[in-house]
């Protein structure tokens, strides 16, 4: 007796001809198609587009169900299978590019194909059997992938963007932790990279919190514009193919699926599918972040600069060795990666608006590269912000002495005297102080300007202070 054949593959067929699909594989051939025609650029769908297309699917078929346009035992499966995906589960599967042609469409589809090849499995059937749920018929009823991609984007986006809060928090929270910790302690200030009139450290310190505190208002600034989706619009906002009661409450299922409050759907589904000016609005606010995190990054780098011949006012947390040659050396590493994300986030800003202005009329096909370029930016951010707060915030140490010395040797310790002695006076005392090499208050008491008292008074950086 011959043994049975077992066949290790299925056979789908679309508009285009057959493919072979391994038996046990939960895409199908919209995915494969996808695989073997975009090969451009090796980067994978993130994770959280992943979750969030499953979460839209999940919303999508409990709406459905609940509209009557689809059965429950399938709904149920669906959301089911989706769950599952939403916690980790079956990502392998999503086997396209993230830069695809299309608008997406791909990578709809192998949503689809994923969640129905599953659902099938949990109903007792076997991946193929699309008789019983269908990727499209079912999986995908009601939508299109013009309402589904850019729904999901905005919704990875926004759960990108709660870690870019949380990050920015935790940097403020650490900033004003070492300002307490320094709140006494004086510095000198610069202007122009010249030396300016002396400040608390603390208060350097929470200038820096207050700016990065900012930075965290912009942040759930962007997530309120982005809850703003086109769910419900299919195919270019008008609604064709969706179940009028499935479009009254998709959104209110999409709320609960995704764990996302502020969700709400477009006033204008028209404008919603095919303009992206939010995008470019969120990627201008995670672009100011950028600027911020810079700015202190430099300023650490500047400060912690020597330790011999540089400014040397702080000392970083020492992490690695700093050269293969100079024994000893340590760099500021930390800042410097810090300084490289940035560097990046400004280049994926320029892409998300060009993205965002090659739309035409009702649609604009290259959100693919807009949502990699915003996910990337958000994702190296977070990881930058924390980074800076707990490997170098958290652990840097003033120099205490060093920063004294400075105070107390600057030629702009004659500004306080200004009102007494005058602008053209106190010009002259620096100048000679310059030359000496004496102190400011021997060449005040040289040229009997001020009496000495006075003077030493004026002269006190602790004076100086007005905060």
């Amino acid at each position: 007796m011959l043994a049975e054949k077992i066949s290790f593959s299925r056979v789908e067929e679309d508009s285009l001809g057959q493919k072979t699909i391994m038996n046990n594989a939960y895409y199908g051939i919209h995915s494969l198609r996808a695989k073997e025609n975009f090969t451009v650029s090796g980067y994978k769908l993130h994770p959280e587009l992943i979750k969030a297309l499953a979460i839209v699917k999940k919303a999508a078929a409990l709406a459905n169900m609940k509209a009557g346009t689809l059965e429950h035992s399938k709904a149920l499966a669906i959301a089911r299978a989706a769950d599952e995906i939403i916690n980790g589960k079956w990502h392998e599967y999503f086997i396209g590019e993230a830069i695809q042609g299309g608008a997406g469409t791909a990578i709809n589809m192998n949503a689809n194909e994923v969640i129905a090849n599953r659902a099938l499995e949990i109903l007792g059937y076997k991946p193929g059997t699309y008789d019983k749920i269908n990727p499209v018929d079912d999986v995908n009823y009601g939508q299109s992938t013009n309402d589904v991609i850019p729904t999901a984007i905005r919704i990875a986006a926004i759960r990108l963007l709660q870690r870019y809060v949380e990050a920015n928090l935790l940097l403020a929270r650490t900033l004003r932790e070492k300002a307490e910790e320094y709140k006494d302690a004086i510095k000198l200030g610069r202007t122009h990279l010249q030396d300016a009139v002396p400040l608390k450290i603390g208060d350097e310190l929470k200038a820096w919190a207050e700016a990065i505190q900012r930075d965290a208002r912009r942040g759930e600034m962007a997530i309120n514009l982005l809850a703003e989706v086109n769910l419900g619009g299919t195919a270019i906002g008008t609604g064709l193919n969706a179940h009028p009661h499935y479009r009254e409450i998709v959104i209110e299922e999409l709320r609960a699926a995704s764990g996302i409050p502020q969700l709400r759907r477009a006033a204008n589904l028209i404008d919603a599918t095919q303009n992206l000016d939010v995008m470019v609005e969120v990627a201008g606010l995670l672009r100011a972040g950028a600027i911020t995190l810079t700015k202190i990054a430099n300023d650490l780098r500047l400060l912690a600069s020597g330790p011999m011949a540089g400014l040397a006012e702080i000392e970083l947390p020492p992490l690695a060795a700093g050269s293969s040659i100079m024994a000893g050396k340590v760099n500021p590493i930390i800042p410097e990666v810090v300084n490289q994300v940035c560097f990046k986030v400004f280049g994926n800003d320029l892409t998300i608006n060009l993205a965002a202005a090659a739309g035409q009329l009702e649609l604009n096909v290259m959100q693919p590269v807009l949502a990699f370029a915003l996910f990337e930016s958000l994702g190296m951010l977070s990881e930058a912000i924390n980074s800076l707060a707990l490997k170098a915030v958290k652990g840097m140490k003033f120099r205490l002495e060093r920063c004294e010395n400075y105070v107390n040797s600057a030629l702009s310790l004659v500004t306080p005297l200004v009102p007494y002695i005058g602008y053209q006076a106190a010009t002259r005392v620096a100048k000679q102080a310059l030359a000496s090499g004496k102190s400011i208050i021997d060449i005040v008491r040289e040229l009997k300007l001020l009496p000495e008292e006075q003077a030493r008074e004026l002269l006190d950086s602790r004076h100086m202070l007005t905060n």
